[in-house]
C-alpha cells in the first residue's frame, strides 16, 4: 500500500478544558475551526493541514483512532480493494464523517488487536495558515506524516505483524534496544525516520504510551522542555538522543495521560536499510525519571470500544 505515514490522531478526552490551555501554551499548537457536525470536539493544527490531533468528548482519556494517509485517489482505492480481498471488515466514510475530517474519501478498519484505524486521502489545507499557539519555529509533518505513535497492546500475536508488514506494506524496522516484546514499523513511502507506529506488550494492558512529533529545531525542543519544568508538568524521560534516531528529543506527560516525546533531527535520517540493534536505548541523556506507563494505559475494559474488546476476545479464544 503506498502510505505516506501517519496523518492525524483522534482521541477521546474526560478534560477537553486542559488540552485547550496546553495544547498553544506548552506544546505551540495551533487551536483550528472544529467543524459545524462536530462543535463538542478540539481539533490542533501543527502544519497547514486542516488538522493533525482531534480530540473528542469522553468519559475516559483513550486514543480513538490513527488516521493513515494514502499518496492519492488511485493509492487510496487500491488499498481499499487490498483489505477486502484479504477479508478486512472495513466500513466506508460517508460525507459527513468525511467533511468532519477533512478529506475527500476515507475507510475505516481494525488492526488484529482491536485498534480503530482509518485510511484516507487529499486532507483539506492552506498554505502558509499555520499559527502557533505561542512563539515557536514550526513542526515536520510532511513526508514523513506527522510523527508517531506507540501502543501497548496486550496480546501480541503473529497476525499484527503480518497485518502492519504484509498487508499495509510497512516496513519492519526493529524491536529497538527496549526490554520486552516490541515492534517498530514505517509506511512504505516514509523513509525520514525510524517508525510510524510501534507497539509494545503489556499483558492486561492497553492503551497509548507516546506520541513524537518532530520540531524545527533545538531551540523548539529546548523550549518547550523549560515550559514543561517551569509548569512542573511531570516528565518521563529528560533530554538525550536514541541510539537507532539522529534525534534529540524528550517526554513529558500530556493532561491525556500519555507522553509526548518532542523531537529534533540532528542529521538527516541515516536510511540504513538493515535492521538495527542498539545496545542501549540512548547515546546520551534520556535518563527515567517518572513512570514509562502514564495513565493512559489501564485495563483492555478500560481504554477499549465494545468492538475493539470483541476482536481481542476472538483472538484469545483462538489462541
Amino acid at each position: 500500500m503506498d502510505i505516506i505515514g501517519m496523518g492525524y490522531l483522534g482521541f477521546e478526552s474526560s478534560n477537553l478544558e486542559a488540552w485547550r490551555t496546553y495544547g498553544p501554551e506548552v506544546m505551540g499548537f495551533q487551536i483550528g475551526s472544529s467543524p459545524e457536525a462536530d462543535r463538542d470536539s478540539l481539533y490542533f493544527r501543527l502544519d497547514d493541514r486542516r488538522h493533525r490531533l482531534a480530540f473528542h468528548p469522553g468519559k475516559v482519556d483513550r486514543l480513538a483512532y490513527v488516521g493513515w494517509e494514502a499518496r492519492g485517489k488511485l493509492e487510496f482505492r487500491a488499498a481499499t480493494q487490498k483489505f477486502r480481498d484479504a477479508g478486512v471488515q472495513v466500513t466506508v466514510g460517508d460525507a459527513a464523517l468525511c467533511d468532519i475530517r477533512g478529506v475527500k474519501e476515507l475507510i475505516r478498519f481494525r488492526d488484529p488487536v482491536g485498534n480503530q484505524h482509518e485510511l484516507f486521502y487529499g486532507q483539506k489545507w492552506m498554505p502558509r495558515s499555520f499559527m502557533p499557539g505561542r512563539p515557536h519555529g514550526g513542526f515536520v509533518a510532511d513526508a514523513r506524516g506527522m510523527g508517531h505513535a506507540v501502543i501497548i497492546t496486550p496480546e501480541f500475536p503473529p497476525e499484527l505483524e503480518s497485518f502492519f508488514t504484509e498487508l499495509m506494506g510497512f516496513h519492519y524496522y526493529g524491536a529497538g534496544a527496549g526490554k520486552g516484546k516490541t515492534a517498530f514499523y514505517r509506511a512504505k513511502l516514509n523513509n525520514e525516520t525510524s517508525h510510524d507506529i510501534a507497539f509494545g506488550h503489556g499483558p492486561n494492558k492497553a492503551g497509548i504510551q507516546h506520541v513524537g512529533l518532530f520540531v524545527k529545531s533545538l531551540r523548539d525542543v529546548g523550549e518547550t522542555y523549560d515550559i514543561v519544568k517551569k509548569r512542573q508538568l511531570p516528565i518521563m524521560m529528560t533530554l538525550g538522543a536514541h541510539a537507532q534516531d539522529p534525534h534529540v528529543s524528550f517526554y513529558h506527560f500530556s493532561p491525556g495521560g500519555f507522553a509526548f516525546e518532542v523531537i529534533t533531527e540532528l542529521e538527516p535520517w541515516h536510511n540504513d536499510g538493515f535492521e538495527l540493534n542498539p545496545e542501549k536505548l540512548s547515546t546520551w541523556g534520556h535518563e527515567l525519571v517518572g513512570p514509562i506507563l502514564g495513565a493512559s494505559v489501564r485495563t483492555p475494559e478500560e481504554v477499549l470500544d465494545e468492538e475493539g474488546l470483541a476482536i481481542l476476545e476472538r483472538l484469545r479464544q483462538k489462541a
